[in-house]
């Protein structure tokens, strides 16, 4: 009896042992492949914008990068790397996406002649294999994504324009999520496209990445702000509870007179590219 005992004790901690390598191994890989992705942002991406013509022409590494996150397993992972492989995904994916129809066609008036959106369904249509799931872009951005309760993740997603928020010269990483999401965030507020307090006009502008994603900054950040917002809408209310901090002291003593109108500004889709502006 003592001896079956000892059989079954064996074989449960040589199970729970095996099922610790696949972890770490996963792990492990995981952490192989981002470093190829930083590799590529790192050499291809400056300040936001990306040499696409040279990604395009150099594309082996971001093309066995996106290969690979087909046969990833990510569910056992922890949140916050899980958090960055999904970031990273998208923007690799969104990458090639723009590479592979490089440049981009002129097929619609709606936007501009250099832009992702010209090419068709490249955010809700074409389907990309990431961690044995058959994903859009958008799927990854509207059910993926909100899971993880923090809507500074849709400040982080390079979705190949201007008025993105700005593409980092480096992957995401588990051991630094929180520094880089809290500088997504911060960002945000240096730039007129995402954030403009125009006194002259009596008005905020803010990016129309806050009404897409309403729902989940409403819930996060709305009641962080000032009690002189109370009467205002809860995507107002949290949009200036998130930028009001990295303002200047003269934009924040404008916003306290509380007398200014917020408006949601039309999304810039030209394309992110430094091809020609940099010597690329």
């Amino acid at each position: 009896m003592r001896g079956m005992i000892a059989i079954g004790l064996i074989v449960c901690l040589a199970g729970l042992a095996s099922a610790a390598a696949g972890a770490q191994g996963s792990s492990s890989s995981e952490a192989s492949r981002r470093n190829s992705l930083d590799q590529i942002l790192d050499l291809y991406v400056r300040d936001g914008y990306v040499y696409y013509r040279a990604l395009k022409s150099d594309r082996r590494r971001l093309d066995g990068y996106v290969t690979g996150l087909s046969t990833a397993t990510i569910a056992s992972a922890s949140r916050d790397e899980q958090v960055a492989f999904w970031l990273n995904a998208y923007n690799a994916l969104v990458l090639r996406t723009v590479i592979d129809h490089y440049p981009t066609p002129r097929r619609s008036s709606d936007y501009p002649a250099a832009s992702i959106r010209q090419i068709s369904g490249a955010f809700e249509g074409q389907r990309h294999q990431v961690a044995g799931k058959s994903l859009t872009l958008d799927q990854i951005e509207q059910t993926i994504l909100p899971g993880f309760n923090d809507p500074r993740v849709f400040l982080a997603l390079g979705r190949g324009a201007v008025a993105s928020g700005r593409l980092r010269s480096e992957a995401y990483a588990p051991e630094t999520l929180e520094q880089q999401l809290a500088e997504a965030a911060a960002e945000c507020t240096s730039h007129a496209h995402c954030v403009n307090v125009d006194p002259t006009t009596n008005r905020v502008q803010v990016s129309s990445i806050y009404s897409w994603r309403a729902k989940e900054f409403s819930a996060a950040y709305a009641e962080k702000a000032a009690p002189a917002f109370s009467t205002r809408s809860p995507i107002e209310r949290a949009v200036l509870a998130l930028v009001e901090p990295k303002l200047t002291t003269i934009e924040r003593e404008f916003l306290a007179k509380n007398q200014f109108k917020v408006e949601f500004s039309p999304f810039d889709w030209t394309l992110n590219d430094l091809t020609g502006r940099g010597g690329r």
